[in-house]
């Protein structure tokens, strides 16, 4: 296949300059343009891009609770942040691909634990997640450990993901199938609770996955570098770009970061008891989630027709 591909260029110093960031991965440094440094770690942060368009549109949309449409700008701004990173390998750039992944995940907190909770409450844990956004940047400015930032954001999406675990199962369960029962006898187009929370433990274990399955092809990555790199040459471009660990982490952690902010939506949904006027649309793995109004649902029209 030597004719179907052609040699990567040579390492060098792009128009870029020299790096400053404290970081650097396995995609070896301008070899495919003069003017991005790494490639494919550059255009597969486009997904966030997209994803986040995506959910902003919902959000607005579908007027979902306002900490909602702030998380996906984040979102974005994380795709954003690490799309000038890997272009320039510069340390400012660095820093807003790192900290807004910090930045987003406290979002996330803050939707999770303010939910139901009174002004002063909500007001109070606001600012304690400001403080603590606060003092994970400053350590992590003086520090410039990169360990310190990946066990603090490991830290805080643990905590936003176990804590909806609990809310799913102890909350949202119970809620459903007591407004179940209630509307027994009556004519309704409902999903039953079960037939509810399989699909979204469905997608919540796909999103889990994915995002592991991620995680685990980055640190391959890191490990087995220079053994991938030999790979990389052998094969040569473009077939050689299916072997970019860190650009199968953007694509792979970018949908599940999504996933679990449309999961949020839904557990928000329910818990406000709106079920009966929101859907979890997934109608395939292939598919990305959505929660819309009832009346969107492609066969919706035809199914109140029947009722």
């Amino acid at each position: 296949m030597s004719f179907l591909s052609f040699p990567y260029h040579e390492p060098r110093l792009g128009f870029w300059g020299e790096k400053t960031s404290t970081l650097n991965f396995c995609e070896e440094d301008y070899v495919m343009s003069y003017y991005c440094a790494e490639v494919c770690n550059t255009l597969t942060n486009l997904l966030f891009v997209w994803l986040g368009y995506k959910g902003l549109r919902g959000c607005i949309k579908y007027s979902h609770p306002p900490i909602f449409p702030v998380t996906f700008v984040g979102y974005v701004v994380v795709g954003l942040g690490s799309t000038f990173f890997h272009a320039s390998l510069k340390y400012p750039m660095q820093l807003v691909d790192e900290l807004a992944m910090i930045y987003t995940t406290c979002f996330m907190c803050f939707a999770t634990f303010s939910y139901g909770r009174t002004a002063w409450f909500s007001s109070g844990l606001g600012a304690s997640l400001i403080g603590l956004a606060w003092f994970i940047t400053a350590r992590y400015y003086k520090t410039k450990d990169p360990q310190f930032h990946q066990d603090a954001y490991t830290v805080l999406t643990a905590v936003v993901v176990f804590s909806n675990f609990y809310v799913m199962e102890k909350l949202v369960r119970p809620g459903l199938r007591r407004r179940e029962e209630d509307r027994k006898g009556k004519s309704s187009i409902q999903p039953t609770t079960n037939e509810a929370m399989k699909q979204v433990w469905t997608m919540v274990a796909t999103g889990l996955i994915i995002f592991l399955g991620g995680y685990f092809i980055w640190n391959l990555d890191n490990v087995y570098c220079n053994t991938i790199r030999k790979w990389r040459h052998r094969m040569g471009l473009p077939w050689a770009v299916v072997l970019e660990g860190h650009a199968w982490w953007h694509l792979m952690t970018g949908l599940g970061a999504y996933f679990y902010i449309v999961w949020r939506i839904w557990i928000h949904r329910c818990l406000d008891g709106d079920e009966d006027k929101f859907r979890l649309y997934w109608p395939s793995v292939f598919s990305m989630p959505e929660v819309i109004a009832i009346e969107d649902t492609p066969g919706q029209s035809s199914d109140k027709k029947r009722q």
